[in-house]
């Protein structure tokens, strides 16, 4: 799945997970604190890595970069909030 983000500074980025479980742990026109935000997705990339361990023997290494990726977006902003504008694909009845 991907899901895009607008960062504090106005820029977009978007990012992909192997799971829907960010679903879980994100919501399309949730805001949320930077710090808050790498938490969130952090676990949620973690979570979703685990389940690809489960099934084919070996961690996802798409989602460790994308943590990474996520991880070096917010290094150095301390205030402001990111806001989720979309994912895809969404769940049955939610929003895209």
């Amino acid at each position: 799945m991907q899901f895009a983000v607008r960062w504090p500074d106005g820029s977009e980025a978007s990012y992909y997970s192997p799971s829907l479980v960010v679903h879980d742990h994100l919501e399309v026109g949730g805001t949320y604190p930077v710090a808050e935000f790498v938490d969130r997705a952090g676990r949620a990339l973690d979570i979703a890595s685990e389940r690809v361990r489960a099934r084919f023997g070996f961690a996802c290494t798409s989602a460790a970069h994308t943590r990474q990726e996520i991880a070096d977006a917010a290094r150095g902003v301390h205030d402001g909030e990111v806001v989720v504008l979309r994912m895809e694909p969404p769940l049955d009845g939610a929003p895209a």
